[in-house]
């Protein structure tokens, strides 16, 4: 009975890690392209998010078996507390640890590393391979090359549709005054200087100026139409983020007796809302600034491509992951533009190689204490 308390208590946490370290992900554009601030952006992704989970129970149901551990362990293995206990720790922990520091990781990723690290020290080198191979680490490694491909094809053809149909971009001209110490050219036994305020124009497109866009389509002012189809589009991602991720962690509570797998995915729903609202800053100012700048339509194409993606991916019983896929969209655009942040990119990278031995060496390590403190 303690063990499932703890596994249950696990499974929340682990919601809350990955809603801290994903749910901003969903509109990281419309931060960074100023069509939203954080306050609109993160109750958005929460509130679509939260229907994604919802929605989870009848078009998601593939992935809870998917992630039950089952064919990858033993069934005697794969069903035990202490074994989906030691996943649910190890995963949490290790999102959390990039939260904290402010990566962007894939709990997918946590998760395939802590079923491996908990099944080693299980059963050794009995883990199926075979099965981690096919099931997990394909979709894995695939869904960000898909996602680069997508978005350089999307944004070039939308560019092409925006040329075509006359829609230019203009720049805000920034006035404002501008105070400046100069040093004085009067002798002074001390140093001197003098206060003056200037009239300072700047054209500034990444700090003080906004790119919109001018002219119409389909008989609509194109800049509120471009807003209107961004925040939907930065929805549908969040909603297909709650949609994949949400059955991944339920499967986790499928030993609890008594809880039907509906209240499970509300209660992983709310841990996920409540993570995303209280510790979603620091990933948010690297997913939205960090790794390319954007304008409006180009944070609405990575959008597009990434909610495409991940919904198709979660209708087949796929588990990709939506950080893989959005990073990877975010990088196919700035490749076109030419404005990536190289630095930002090869750090992510880093963390998303190391994610799954950490995961495993926190679920190992996790399983072998719950065995040698509950001896299960």
């Amino acid at each position: 009975m303690i063990i499932l308390i703890i596994l249950f208590l696990a499974t929340c946490f682990l919601a809350y890690s990955n809603g801290a370290n994903d749910n901003f992900k969903g509109v990281a554009t419309l931060f960074g392209s100023r069509t939203a601030n954080y306050k609109h952006a993160i109750w958005w992704a929460t509130l679509t998010t939260f229907a994604g989970s919802l929605a989870s129970v009848f078009f998601a149901s593939g992935l809870v078996s998917t992630f039950s551990g089952k064919g990858l362990v033993p069934q005697g293995i794969a069903v035990s507390p202490g074994f989906l206990t030691a996943v649910a720790i190890g995963t949490a922990t290790t999102v959390m640890v990039a939260t904290v520091t402010g990566f962007p990781i894939s709990t997918t990723h946590s998760l395939t590393g802590a079923l491996v690290g908990a099944g080693f020290v299980a059963i050794g080198a009995q883990v199926n391979f075979a099965v981690l191979g096919s099931s997990f680490f394909l979709p894995l490694l695939l869904s960000p090359v898909f996602a680069i491909v997508f978005g350089s094809i999307f944004y070039s053809i939308f560019r092409i549709i925006r040329i075509r149909s006359r829609i230019t971009k203009e720049w805000c001209l920034c006035v404002g005054k501008e105070n400046k110490v100069t040093p004085s050219c009067h002798p002074a036994p001390v140093l001197s200087v003098n206060y003056s305020s200037t009239i300072d124009v700047t054209i500034d497109t990444e700090e003080n100026c906004q790119e919109i866009y001018k002219g119409h389509f389909l008989g609509m002012n194109s800049q509120k139409l471009l807003d209107c189809l961004h925040f939907c589009s930065a929805g549908v991602v969040s909603f297909a983020r709650g949609l994949n991720d949400t059955p991944k962690i339920v499967a986790l509570l499928l030993l609890i007796k008594g809880l039907s797998i509906h209240w499970g995915m509300l209660a992983v729903a709310v841990g996920m809302s409540v993570g995303g609202l209280l510790n979603a800053r620091k990933v948010a100012e690297t997913m939205s600034n960090k790794i390319t700048k954007l304008n409006h339509g180009q944070g609405f194409t990575a959008n597009l491509v990434t909610g495409i993606l991940v919904i198709f991916a979660s209708r087949f019983g796929m588990p990709v992951s939506t950080t893989h896929v959005s990073v990877g969209s975010l990088f196919g655009i700035g490749l076109i533009t030419r404005r990536i942040n190289t630095r930002t990119v090869l750090e992510i990278l880093l963390s998303w190689f190391t994610t799954l031995p950490i995961a495993a060496i926190f679920s190992g390590g996790t399983y072998w204490i719950i065995g040698k403190c509950l001896l299960i």
